[in-house]
């Protein structure tokens, strides 16, 4: 996928809580992610920085084995993050069917 110049870099965070839902992942696992989906990988430089901020926000914890998983406060932060997510694009379906064909 080429980059279009509009960035993600205002979704990381919440797509880092996104990602570390269902089980915890190494920082490494989340850049793997984070380029299938967007298609370039994040530097070390863009994803550290914001695990740590996440790490002390409290919104996540990080085990012996440096995987992330959610905190009971970074639940509810995803939570809150995905209620304001649908409301700003409550017409995604829309969207989607302009790019996702």
């Amino acid at each position: 996928m080429k980059d279009s110049g509009c960035s993600t870099k205002g979704f990381l965070s919440l797509l880092i809580l996104w990602m570390v839902k269902k089980e915890a992942k190494t920082g490494a696992q989340l850049a793997t992610e984070l380029e299938a989906r967007k298609g370039t990988k994040p530097s070390p430089g863009t994803i550290y920085p914001a695990l740590k901020d996440l790490v002390e926000k409290g919104l996540l914890k990080v085990n012996t084995n440096k995987a992330y998983s959610l905190t009971s406060k970074g639940k509810q932060e995803l939570e809150t993050g995905l209620q304001t997510f649908c409301t700003l694009f409550s017409d995604f379906n829309e969207m989607k069917g302009s790019c996702c064909k």
